[in-house]
């Protein structure tokens, strides 16, 4: 009876002092690794399902250790042991980006052509020196300077059915002029506004020069891209460093040529 009472109590004094113990070792059970011997046939425990990529899982820093561990999510190999950076995985209610498409609204504007860049070239023509002489079937206009010579600029001018030839003079010269499009060109083209000052981003360029009392101007351009095209409704258009070049070269009453 003695012996079974001290039994009892090594028993109950195992449990109280046990317990905490076993819990953790259970606890360390669950969280190491399990290791089968190969005279162990029991099964191992199941344990917590293993925690895919999602959109709340720690930054591990890209690369290499991201590929592995992320699902192949964060980067992709692009052959010969490299591999591309991909875009980070969205927060949630972080908004889809997507990569911005080219804008192809616009055409793209053509190159200049270097062989309207002005140029001193031959002149054997029958203009006396400081006439202008403007070519508009082959886009040229040309400041005769004497013994066979002329200064040649490239120039854009009027489309079909705006072209047109004569003899004029230079009534009158304007630094950065103001635009007020007359009646018919309003007629044609309503948006257009009524009045523009003069500035960078008016269509008449940086500097003009009348011919007569006509609407027709020899003016500068904010569309470069235009010199050696059909494209004003009659004026004589260049690129503004060569209409400020031709303006200090000319004064009032220079002969203008238009064939």
């Amino acid at each position: 009876m003695k012996k079974m009472y001290f039994a009892l109590l090594a028993s109950a004094s195992f449990l109280s002092l046990g317990f905490p113990q076993a819990a953790a070792n259970e606890a360390q059970f669950v969280t190491a690794p399990v290791v089968i011997h190969p005279d162990q046939s029991a099964t191992p425990p199941a344990v917590a399902p293993i925690r895919t990529a999602s959109a709340d899982r720690p930054n591990m820093g890209g690369g290499f250790i991201e590929f592995l561990f992320g699902e192949g999510q964060g980067n992709r190999y692009q052959g010969q042991g490299g591999y591309q950076q991909q875009r980070p995985m969205l927060q949630p209610g972080e908004p889809q980006q997507t990569m911005r498409q080219p804008d192809i609204s616009e055409p793209a504007r053509p190159a200049f052509d270097p062989k309207y860049e002005k140029q001193v070239v031959e002149y054997d023509g029958k203009e006396s020196t400081g006439t202008i002489v403007v070519d508009t079937p082959n886009k040229f206009l040309y400041l005769v300077q004497g013994n066979g010579k002329a200064m040649r600029y490239g120039i854009g001018v009027g489309r079909p059915g705006f072209t047109w030839s004569g003899i004029k003079q230079i009534s009158a010269k304007k630094e950065w002029p103001d635009w007020t499009p007359p009646a018919e060109m309003i007629a044609r083209r309503p948006d257009l506004p009524r009045h523009m000052e003069g500035g960078p981003q008016n269509p008449l360029g940086a500097r003009a020069m009348y011919l007569g009392s006509t609407l027709y101007r020899i003016h500068g351009s904010n569309e470069p891209w235009t010199i050696g095209t059909n494209v004003s409704s009659g004026c004589i258009r260049m690129r503004n460093e060569d209409v400020i070049d031709l303006y200090g070269r000319v004064n009032v009453g220079t002969r203008v040529v238009v064939i």
